[in-house]
């Protein structure tokens, strides 16, 4: 028996916790021999097969059924040719690992794992035809860096228990589906910090080792519900946080108390001119060059342990993070700054204070559910801020759209079940500007916005996204009719809205896949779309989606399709700044965030991303307008 067995706990605290912990502890210890949670498996499943009456395991997680179509970018693929490693069938998912409860708030735009599971957009796990792998107590001395263990990136359950391992290797990170993973009765004085990177872990038993300490990073496993570390000569400040308040405490504790890796390098342009081009366009007076920062900064009430467990408490605090979030968007110095998830009070007493002391001019709008709340509580409703350089732009006109509001004034909209049930609960908005630059009269329209967040309802992502296209070609087909400033004689004339810069920043929650993106960049999709879902919404359900904008990705242009969320559950692409390609042109985009770094850390925000989102920043350069076409003349 290890040191500290339950033959010798007379001196310990036994509080549920820690009775919970010796009674996997012994259940533990009673399969130490070869291959047993294999055999025990396949022994239940012949019982099922011959029992009259079905035997089921009480413990098994049922798998959630996914609504997501969305994103599957980050799904790791099976490797060829996976062989089992025995023959044993797959072990129940979850064994021994009751299921959390249902979660009760979700943030309506992240798309990380919460520790209450709830629907919400994530990377879909592999499919395999089993799961589990039992190689306990079959005497394995050693695992080589190498081994192919490591490319069953499909596992959820892995036993290693009870051999003679002295170490465990650094590539087990590689297993990121893992839920459970068993190294009991080794000879394992130390683990590495990699088992951070397992997120999805809710089993960790490390029975009957010589562990003394654990290294910090395993902080990161905000999932964790036991952490066995019972039999060990654990420190006795680390055991008596589990004796006392259990895993998830020693887990903060861990977490709270890692030290800061080191940071990334800075992210670089990607330049998509060459250099005699750029210089030739800094010399050239004619040239009208544009650049914008889209950025979702995560709201402060969204900001909390249950949907960030695995950020540590003083990096996940505001006052920490609103630092970072300005530093970066200051550094920049971008001309127009399109940030979603602002609350009223973070816009009025932060952003405002600071930016305008940079030269910005700042328009914005909460969400529309601040109208049915009180003064305290509706500071805390987030929105869409936008903010341009005030010396170089004037405004002309600014518009709010609230897409419940737009919709429910839409004619074919309003005899529909869909609309009522599905669009009208959704107070998602975007903001319109339109900008004149000062001394040559060159027009703008800017847009900001951010589309709903859930993966079930990807109908109303694309009708939200329909209708802001709609009010755009309204918006820019009078912006177009209004006559030049008396004071800019050389001011372009736009024959229609169409031949205006049209650049539009959001978080779209929706992937390059997506109906979102296909109608955007496409300029049409067609009625009975997948992403309809089968509702119904009118015209667009009956004619499609169309629009003649000449839309483009800024980064699909540059030949990127970076990471602009990350998270341990999700890592890709749901923010864009889409431009109009008859009149702008790319000159560079930032770069990503190192890949380097990327995997080392479990997911944003952390102590150098303040944000679960990362900001995406282009520059562009206005075309001159073409003149219109001479018609030919008929005698």
């Amino acid at each position: 028996m290890g040191q500290g067995s339950p033959g010798s706990v007379g001196s310990q605290i036994i509080t549920p916790h820690w009775q919970q912990q010796l009674l996997k502890c012994e259940m533990i210890r009673s399969s130490r021999s070869s291959h047993h949670r294999a055999r025990a498996s396949a022994m239940a499943s012949r019982t099922v097969i011959k029992s009259a009456i079905p035997i089921t395991n009480p413990n098994l997680v049922k798998p959630s059924m996914s609504t997501n179509t969305d994103i599957t970018e980050s799904s790791l693929k099976d490797p060829p040719g996976t062989p089992a490693l025995s023959s044993t069938p797959a072990l129940s998912a979850g064994e021994g690992s009751p299921g959390v409860a249902n979660s009760v708030v979700n943030h309506p735009s992240s798309t990380v794992a919460p520790i209450a599971e709830a629907p919400r957009p994530t990377a879909k796990a592999p499919q395999n035809t089993w799961s589990s792998l039992d190689m306990g107590g079959i005497n394995i001395k050693t695992i080589p860096p190498s081994s192919g263990l490591f490319t069953f990136t499909f596992l959820i359950n892995l036993y290693l228990n009870h051999n003679a391992l002295t170490s465990i290797p650094a590539g087990i990170a590689k297993l990121r589906h893992l839920e459970l993973l068993d190294l009991s009765g080794n000879n394992l004085s130390t683990v590495p910090a990699e088992l951070g990177m397992l997120t999805q872990l809710k089993e960790l038993y490390l029975f009957d080792n010589h562990i003394v300490t654990l290294p910090p990073e395993l902080g990161s496993l905000h999932q964790l519900q036991t952490i066995g570390v019972e039999g060990n000569p654990m420190d006795n400040s680390l055991k008596a946080i589990v004796q006392k308040d259990g895993t998830s405490a020693l887990i903060s504790y861990l977490r709270d108390s890692c030290p800061v890796p080191s940071p990334p390098p800075e992210r670089l342009w990607k330049s998509l001119i060459s250099p005699q081009e750029r210089e030739a366009l800094a010399t050239d007076p004619a040239t009208e060059t544009l650049s914008a920062l889209c950025y979702n900064i995560l709201c402060e009430k969204y900001a909390t342990e249950r949907l960030y467990g695995y950020t540590p408490s003083w990096a996940l605090s505001w006052d920490y993070r609103k630092e970072l979030i300005l530093t970066e968007i200051m550094n920049y110095d971008t001309d127009f700054l399109c940030l979603q998830e602002v609350d009223i009070a973070q816009y009025e007493d932060y952003f405002v204070k600071h930016l305008q002391g940079q030269g910005y001019e700042g328009i914005y709008w909460p969400k529309s559910r601040y109208k049915t709340m009180s003064d305290a509580d509706r500071r805390q409703v987030d929105g869409c801020a936008t903010f341009y350089k005030a010396d170089k732009f004037s405004l002309v006109e600014r518009q709010l759209i609230e897409f419940s509001t737009v919709a429910m004034q839409r004619p074919d909209f309003k005899k529909t079940d869909d609309m009522f049930n599905r669009v009208l609960g959704k107070d998602q908005i975007a903001i319109i500007c339109l900008l004149e630059v000062k001394e040559t009269g060159t027009r703008v329209i800017l847009a900001n916005v951010h589309i709903h967040w859930d993966p079930a309802y990807r109908d109303v992502k694309l009708v939200q996204v329909a209708l802001l296209i709609d009010e755009i070609e309204k918006v820019a087909a009078n912006f177009a009719r209004l006559p030049p400033r008396p004071d800019t004689p050389r001011a372009p004339v736009y024959s229609d809205g169409t031949k205006i810069p049209l650049i539009i920043c959001g978080d779209f929650n929706s992937v390059p896949s997506s109906g979102v993106f296909e109608f955007l960049a496409n300029g049409s999709v067609p009625p009975d779309h997948p992403d309809f879902m089968n509702h119904l919404y009118g015209r667009y359900t009956t004619d499609g989606l169309r629009h003649r904008l000449g839309l483009k990705s800024a980064n699909a242009t540059a030949g990127e399709a970076p990471l602009t969320n990350y998270t341990p559950s999700y890592q890709g692409e749901l923010d864009y700044i889409w431009y109009s390609t008859a009149n702008l042109a790319v000159n560079a985009v930032l770069g990503e965030v190192d890949r380097g770094y990327l995997e080392k850390v479990v997911g944003f925000p952390n102590a150098h991303f303040p944000s679960d989102h990362i900001c995406i920043i282009s520059e562009f350069r206005v075309k001159p307008p073409r003149p219109p076409a001479l018609l030919p003349t008929t005698s």
